[in-house]
C-alpha cells in the first residue's frame, strides 16, 4: 500500500466522510509537507479553517489553505515553493499542476475579500481536475499575532508553523462580523465561531483590532465588537447559514440547535485574551 493510500485509508472507516473531501484533505497535507521541505514556514504561518481542521480536529472540511507572512514583504513570490510541492506529490506517485486563478472569474463577493496584491493558486491532480485545493498568502498581514509549531506525521513527520488558537479565533471573528456578504452568508464561519467558544478558546483581541484597523480602517472596543457581533446574528437568516455549511459537516445533527437565540447566547460566552 502506497503512502497516499495509507493516508486516505484513515478516512475510509468513517462512513460519513465522502471520498472527495477525504482526497482534498490528503492533498492539503501533502502540500503542507512540500511547503515545509521548501522552507516556506520560516517566512509564513498557516491559518484559517483548514488549519483548524487539520491540527485541532474541527469536525468540518475546508477547501482553502490560507497563509500569512510573518511580516510584510511585497517581493514575496509563492511560486518559488511550487517545485517543492510538485516534488512531494511526485514522491507519492501523484502528478499535480499548479495554476494561478484568474480573478476576472471571481464573483463580486469573492473579489471583495481579496487584497489588491493577493494571488490565488489551485493545485489539482493532472488526471483528476475536479480534485483541487486552493492556496492563498497574505503578503501584508495584520500583525500582533502569535504562532506555534504543530506536528503532522504523514506523509512524514514535519512541523507546520500555525497561528495560535486565540489568533485563529480573532481572524474568524473578523471575517464573520466585518465582511460584507450582502445576500450571502458563509456558514463555515458560524460553525467555527461555535467551535471556538465550546472549546474555551480565548479571543486574542489585539490581533482582532489589527485586522479591523487594516481592513476596515477603524478602532473598536470589546463592547463595540460584542454589539456588532450581536447585530450580525440578529440580522442573519440562520437557515441560510445552515444551508451553506451542511455539506462540509461530518455530523449534521450538530446544526439542529442553531437559531438566532442560540448564537446570541454563544456570543455572551466569548472570553477575551
Amino acid at each position: 500500500m502506497s503512502v497516499y493510500e495509507q493516508m486516505l485509508k484513515r478516512y475510509k472507516s468513517n462512513e460519513t466522510i465522502d471520498e472527495h473531501n477525504a482526497n482534498c484533505e490528503v492533498m492539503q497535507q501533502i502540500a503542507l509537507a512540500g511547503l515545509y521541505r521548501g522552507g516556506f514556514f520560516q517566512k509564513a504561518a498557516f491559518y484559517g479553517g483548514t488549519c483548524l481542521r487539520i491540527f485541532h480536529g474541527l469536525q468540518r472540511f475546508s477547501e482553502d489553505m490560507d497563509f500569512s507572512l510573518l511580516s510584510h514583504d511585497s517581493t514575496f513570490d509563492l511560486e518559488t515553493y511550487f517545485p517543492a510541492i510538485i516534488k512531494e506529490f511526485e514522491a507519492l506517485g501523484r502528478s499535480v499542476e499548479i495554476k494561478k486563478k484568474d480573478k476576472k472569474t471571481f464573483t463580486k463577493v469573492e473579489s471583495a475579500f481579496l487584497k489588491d496584491n493577493t494571488d490565488i493558486y489551485d493545485i489539482s491532480f493532472t488526471t483528476q481536475k475536479s480534485l483541487k485545493i486552493k492556496l492563498e498568502v497574505d503578503t501584508n498581514p495584520p500583525l500582533n499575532f502569535a504562532t506555534e509549531q504543530r506536528l503532522l506525521m504523514m506523509p512524514f513527520s514535519f512541523m507546520t508553523r500555525c497561528y495560535t488558537l486565540p489568533c485563529l479565533f480573532a481572524g474568524k471573528m473578523h471575517a464573520m462580523v466585518f465582511r460584507s456578504w450582502k445576500n450571502r452568508v458563509k456558514g463555515r464561519d458560524w460553525y467555527d465561531f461555535e467551535w471556538y467558544v465550546r472549546n474555551g478558546t480565548k479571543l486574542n483581541f489585539s490581533h482582532l483590532q489589527e485586522r479591523i484597523l487594516q481592513f476596515n480602517d477603524k478602532q473598536i472596543t470589546k463592547e463595540e465588537f460584542t454589539t456588532a457581533l450581536k447585530e450580525r446574528i440578529a440580522t442573519t437568516n440562520i437557515d441560510m447559514v445552515k444551508a451553506d455549511v451542511i455539506d462540509f459537516v461530518i455530523d449534521r445533527r450538530e446544526l439542529d440547535i442553531w437559531s438566532t437565540d442560540y448564537f446570541m447566547q454563544v456570543a455572551d460566552m466569548i472570553q477575551f485574551e
